[in-house]
């Protein structure tokens, strides 16, 4: 007989007790393949032993009676059979490993919160290894050569591409905006141009033909991709450029806000106390201060920014009384509108020529310093890279201006690496991003992949017989 179920709940630092089930399962047939060569062997004896498996609140085994058979090849003298869904020598079934890695990658829990909850919901009393080891097998099962192969395939030709910091690791990911996949990752010790060289050099080698390559300002990116991919189209993030502009705007609101409440502090002080009734009648004539007005352009100063579209009633409201508190802010709530039709996707490439040698050409702009540095940012080399949507090959389904989907990765990988904050060793880090991307792999490989259209020209069809037309003899 096999072990006991009092054996096996002390090996598993539980208290031992009665399964309120029992799953009878016989995987014990007269004859079994080799599990090596597949040559069918003969049944000597039978076993029994129990496995823990998953039941919401209650204590479930699967009796197991397995098959022990005599080898008729050279591979080995004997072998033993097991269920489908049970490792060999496992303690418990797939389905609680499948509820850890559920746990850990779906639920972003840590690794004692998995702990908890299975402990809790599944009365299993799980050890810290047993949970490291179901990633580590799931890490091992995966096949990267064919998710490579895969990528290839539905690749659409735009790259999104950044860098996070983990630790003292920094993560390089590669997403494919279009397709909404991950295209590749590595995990290196610092963010040089050595290190980003070996990344797209890597990518170049497998065959990534590159199209349009979208990243942030950083140095490390303009001459290696114009070095790997020559015709390649490389586009600035529209988003962070936009950032720095807006940064530029909201400092000279600050600017004049504090000109503003520095007018209200001239004049005659106030007296010490409460004011009597009259005083506040009087000051309610008079109207709101310049302080105060100062103190609401202040609490509402991002609306100097914010995309017309995007604004709400209420906030219209707010704007159009700042501009009446402060008319200095119309020239930086124009300017942002101009900035903003400035990257529209819905124009041409020589309309946003035109419109940004008129705001270049601005004296009312030129006027304003914050806004001189903005202009002189905005340099024609850096607005050739940051119209390069206009030109791309998805003009006519969608401009990706910006970065953002390889950005919004980064953020979730950051989020989850917070929960995770003992996990700073290198093998760890990679195993979890392996297996996160993995399961963005499969749902975003589930779909057919789109169908590339032929550049040749279909031959017109043959028209019929009864609809031809001769020339009359």
């Amino acid at each position: 007989m096999g072990l006991s179920y009092q054996i096996h709940h002390e090996d598993t630092g539980m208290d031992a007790k009665a399964p309120d089930r029992v799953i009878p399962v016989r995987c014990a047939p007269k004859k079994a393949p080799c599990p090596s060569c597949g040559k069918l062997g003969r049944r000597k004896r039978t076993h029994e032993r129990d496995v823990r498996t998953i039941a919401y609140k209650e204590i479930a085994i699967l009796r197991i009676t397995y098959g022990e058979y005599e080898s008729r090849c050279e591979c080995c003298k004997s072998f033993r059979t097991h269920p489908e869904d049970v490792l060999p020598k496992a303690k418990y079934d797939n389905k609680v490993r499948d509820a850890v890695l559920a746990g850990i990658l779906e639920d972003q829990l840590n690794v004692e919160a998995v702990r908890r909850r299975m402990e809790r919901d599944f009365l299993l009393d799980l050890s810290t290894g047993f949970v490291y080891d179901c990633l580590h097998d799931a890490a091992r099962q995966l096949d990267l050569a064919e998710h490579r192969q895969e990528v290839l395939e539905r690749f659409s030709g735009i790259l999104c591409i950044d860098e996070l910091h983990l630790g003292k690791f920094t993560l390089l990911l590669a997403t494919d905006p279009i397709g909404d996949f991950p295209v590749a990752f590595a995990l290196v010790s610092a963010n040089d141009k050595d290190h980003m060289e070996r990344f797209l050099r890597n990518l170049q080698r497998h065959g990534l033909k590159l199209k349009v390559a979208i990243t942030d300002g950083s140095p490390l990116y303009p001459t290696l991709l114009a070095e790997l991919w020559p015709k390649a189209e490389h586009q600035l993030c529209v988003f962070h450029v936009m950032q720095d502009l807006n940064k530029l705007i909201l400092d000279a609101v600050r600017r004049l806000r504090t000109k503003l409440s520095r007018q209200g502090s001239k004049g005659r002080r106030r007296k010490r106390g409460r004011p009597s009734k009259a005083q506040k009648r009087h000051r309610a004539k008079q109207g709101q201060s310049l302080k105060e007005k100062a103190k609401f352009v202040f609490k509402h100063r991002h609306l100097i920014v914010k995309r017309r579209e995007n604004l709400g009633e209420q906030e219209k409201k707010h704007l159009q009384t700042m501009l009446e508190y402060l008319p200095a802010l119309r020239s930086l709530r124009k300017f942002a509108d101009k900035l903003h039709a400035l990257f529209a996707p819905e124009q041409s490439e020589h309309q946003a020529w035109c419109r940004w040698r008129a705001l270049q050409g601005s004296a009312e702009f030129k006027a304003i310093p914050e806004l001189t540095k903005a202009l002189e940012s905005l340099e024609a080399k850096k607005f050739t890279k940051m119209i390069a949507f206009l030109r791309g090959p998805a003009r006519h389904r969608r401009r990706i201006r910006t970065n953002n989907h390889v950005e919004r990765c980064n953020r979730k990988l950051r989020y989850c690496e917070k929960v995770r904050y003992k996990w700073r060793r290198r093998r760890t880090l990679v195993r979890y991003i392996v297996l996160a991307l993995d399961r963005w792999w499969q749902d975003a490989f589930s779909a057919p992949p789109p169908q590339k259209r032929s550049s040749r020209r279909r031959a017109k069809k043959p028209q019929p017989a009864a609809t031809r037309q001769t020339k009359p003899q």
